[in-house]
């Protein structure tokens, strides 16, 4: 009888978890046994997840022809610009009671002209910005900090595959929610969501409006922040990611201390270790980061890192590939120092190197070619990816500025070549002096121009 009662509450407590709301008019008790419940723990953290309204401002135009001014002036129209505005939901997590901190995705508030924050009690209050992390999607905001209560942080390092989760957020507006489900991965990688990506996976539903919303194990400890929805139509099929918590607090703290994140530069390149690698390099492991480049002059260089070096782990974390040794650097602070276990000839050593500040060049755009005259060219070496040039300046009136190059433009191509240094980009105008073909990145938006 003992093994058939602990079968039926096992049951029960599945049913509980995973069937749907129609299942909720199940009683408390059943046989004089009460049944599992998440309540408890529940009422004591939704108090610190809040609903997020964002209105932002856009101009627009009345009709199409109007936003012509040749056709306005030839035909003598007034200009008929008007001024919407646009709404948006999100959902936040208090994470500083005393200060008035709640943390967001950056996607949540980046365009937003003004942010109006609801607590769990129905109070509204308006929030400011106190910093974006575009890289991991991650935001934080202020608000007056009486009567709140703040989230308590677990540690999303010590999660498993088959833990129990809760998400909470504001799905479609429709208020507070709540949904369960388990940990179905971690560590996801490579989706292209985010520029620094080490996603919890959850089959909780995470639907448009649970952004920046919580995820708690069953302790109500919080372990993570929902972002995104892997869905072509943005609804819940099952997948949702969760920014890991010990994540999110290493942005938090340069987001208070600079309003931004400062991230340093070790100065290596790296890729996968797979199996033919791991073969040549003399390594048992199928787990690493294989150093391709080392900048001249860098950190990295000083503490006698080499191409070929097999990193596998730094600061005790195992390096399982590139990404995870990228996200370990862009995470740390300018200053900081890796210790890092690495396979060379065989052998395993150990080296220490200090995260330093990025190294950027800059060059007058008359010195590539005389059609950049005007405009100030800025690249910024971090070793582990390609930053694109950027367009830091350009003179009114000038070669550059008549060739339609702004500030803020990224010169993503150029003749249909990717140029990832200064004397790349002169190479390529080289060749062909009659033309040059860029591909302009500006804002959000993608272009090509053609300069003779």
């Amino acid at each position: 009888m003992g093994r058939k009662k602990t079968m039926i509450h096992t049951i029960l407590l599945s049913v509980f978890l995973f069937t749907t709301d129609g299942m909720a008019a199940l009683p408390a008790v059943v046989n004089g046994q009460p049944l599992p419940s998440l309540a408890d723990m529940l009422e004591k953290v939704v108090v610190s997840v809040v609903n997020i309204t964002t209105s932002t401002r856009i101009r627009t135009v009345e009709h199409p022809l109007l936003s012509d001014p040749f056709f306005s002036r030839f035909f003598n129209l007034p200009q008929m610009e008007r001024e919407k505005t646009q709404q948006s939901l999100g959902s936040g997590v208090i994470v500083d009671a005393s200060r008035g901190l709640v943390i967001t995705n950056y996607h949540v508030i980046q365009k937003a002209d003004t942010i109006a924050v609801t607590l769990r009690n129905g109070a509204t209050l308006q929030g400011k910005r106190v910093g974006l992390d575009r890289e991991t999607d991650i935001g934080l905001i202020q608000i007056p900090p009486e009567g709140l209560k703040a989230a308590t942080l677990g540690d999303s390092d010590a999660l498993r595959v088959g833990d129990f989760v809760v998400a909470i957020g504001n799905p479609f507006g429709l208020g507070q929610t709540v949904t369960s489900g388990i940990v179905s991965a971690l560590g996801r990688k490579g989706l292209g969501i985010e520029g620094y990506e080490d996603f919890i996976q959850t089959d909780a539903s995470i639907n448009p409006g649970n952004s920046g919303g919580a995820l708690v194990n069953l302790r109500g400890e919080l372990i993570g922040i929902n972002t995104a929805i892997l869905a072509q139509g943005g609804g819940n099929v099952g997948i949702g990611f969760a920014i890991p918590i010990n994540m999110a607090q290493r942005i938090i703290k340069q987001l208070i201390d600079f309003g931004e994140v400062r991230r340093g530069l070790l100065g290596i390149s790296s890729q996968d270790l797979t199996r033919d690698l791991a073969n040549a390099f003399g390594s048992s492991q199928l787990h690493g980061a294989v150093i391709t480049r080392v900048i001249p002059g860098s950190s990295a260089e000083k503490a006698g890192l080499r191409p070929g070096d097999v990193i596998l782990s730094a600061n005790g974390r195992p390096i399982q590939d590139s990404a995870s040794l990228r996200n370990l650097i862009g995470l740390a602070l300018v200053g900081e120092r890796i210790q890092m276990e690495l396979l060379r000839d065989g052998k395993r050593r150990q080296i220490t190197a200090e995260v330093t500040e990025p190294m950027i060049q800059r060059i007058d755009g008359k010195r590539i070619d005389p059609r950049f005259q005007g405009a100030v060219l800025e690249k910024k070496e971090d070793g582990q990816q390609v930053e694109p040039i950027i367009v830091i300046g350009v003179k009114p009136e000038s070669s550059a500025w008549q060739a339609g190059l702004r500030e803020g433009d990224r010169i993503l191509s150029v003749n249909r070549q990717t140029v990832g240094s200064f004397e790349e980009l002169s190479a390529v105008v080289q060749k062909n002096k009659q033309e040059m073909l860029l591909n302009i990145q500006r804002g959000q938006e993608g272009f090509f121009i053609l300069v003779r």
